[in-house]
């Protein structure tokens, strides 16, 4: 599966983002997905996670609240959109593929065969 994401860009603090991640290949419902991010000097670390239905979803629990996680399978594309940004939510932020046999999401990143290329958020306060 190849995974394209997009929708970052510059915001102020306190405002919204939705990115997306367009996913092409094999049967998207059969893989769950996450969504991490990696800020400057800082190792990279998870976001939001959602199973290959839908039914499963869980953020950070910084994010909670904020960022929600969904996905659409006839698009083959998941979601992440993000309220209330604050400066530090600044980061490349990844989309991330893994197929399962059963509905599941991973707060993990080893766990993730496929990645994005990543698309850059950046928070002014």
């Amino acid at each position: 599966v190849q995974l394209q994401a997009s929708g970052g860009g510059l915001v102020q603090a306190g405002g919204s983002l939705r990115l997306s991640c367009a996913a092409s290949g094999r049967t998207f419902s059969n893989y769950h997905m996450g969504w991490f991010r990696q800020a400057a000097g800082k190792e990279r670390e998870f976001v939001a996670a959602v199973s290959g239905s839908g039914q499963i979803t869980y953020a950070s629990d910084s994010m909670k609240g904020r960022f929600t996680v969904s996905r659409d399978n006839a698009k083959k594309t998941v979601y992440l959109q993000m309220n209330s940004l604050k400066a530090e939510d600044t980061a490349v932020y990844y989309c991330a593929a893994e197929p399962g046999t059963y509905d599941y999401a991973s707060e993990k990143s080893s766990e993730y065969d496929y990645w994005g290329q990543g698309t850059v958020v950046t928070v002014s306060s």
